[in-house]
């Protein structure tokens, strides 16, 4: 049985397209994905799974970067989109279908997990990102990028969910305090916790603004349109005492 709070998608690729191939989208991608990528860290023969993988645009830059990336989504349309996209770029990648609640993974399996503006939309955040740390393997990195609580972008799209948008409507926005507790819950040592897009979601904000944007990141999460966090599994077997 379909679950009743799950955003409407209908067209979604579609709206990725504009969005991307938009000056404000641009930017704003290329902000959000810098970010993403010093949290990251390395990718030269990292296994990376990309949960929510969506159309495949970071799946294939990591792959692009020298990982051996994985994607994953509940969407059909998207790993369609997703294999286009490697496959016209000429990228080796594995997309699957797949449940974020029940991750179709062996326990450590991978180096790094990755979740961008993914957990907003899911009816279990909590039990996500277990599932995310189970199939982490010890001393591998978890990094969740989110839609910040406290910021004009998230006003814009409660207005949105408040006129008739499926998609804005189910949306949970966070603060850089819940994605701590995300991780801490799934008994992850917490790193850092940056912040990103501190614009006002119009055309002309950006050029002006932009440029603070980083320097923003290391003072505050406050006013953020994204939050990303990075933390780490712990390597038990180094913690044994001698």
């Amino acid at each position: 049985m379909p679950d009743a709070r799950a955003p409407d998608l209908t067209g979604l690729p579609e709206a990725y397209h504009a969005w991307r191939t938009s000056e404000l989208g641009q930017l704003t991608d290329r902000l959000e994905e810098e970010l993403i990528a010093k949290l990251i860290g390395p990718l030269q023969g990292k296994r990376i799974l990309d949960v929510g993988c969506g159309d495949g645009v970071l799946a294939v830059r990591l792959a692009e970067a020298g990982a051996f990336a994985t994607g994953l989504d509940a969407d059909p349309r998207m790993l369609t989109a997703a294999r286009k996209r490697a496959e016209a770029t000429g990228t080796a990648i594995t997309f699957v279908d797949g449940d974020i609640h029940s991750l179709p993974f062996a326990d450590g399996s991978f180096d790094t997990v990755m979740a961008i503006t993914v957990l907003c939309f899911v009816r279990d955040a909590e039990r996500a990102v277990q599932e995310m740390a189970r199939v982490l393997r010890p001393g591998g990195r978890l990094v969740l990028g989110e839609l910040g609580r406290y910021s004009l972008w998230a006003v814009k799209r409660r207005v949105a969910g408040w006129l008739g948008s499926k998609t804005s409507r189910h949306a949970m926005f966070r603060s850089a305090s819940e994605l701590r507790q995300l991780a801490k819950l799934a008994h992850l040592e917490v790193g850092q916790v940056r912040g990103a897009i501190y614009y006002p979601p119009c055309t002309l904000c950006p050029q002006w603004l932009a440029p603070h944007d980083q320097r923003l990141s290391t003072l505050t999460t406050f006013g953020a349109a994204f939050i990303a966090l990075a933390a780490d599994k712990p390597d038990r077997i180094l913690q044994r005492k001698p």
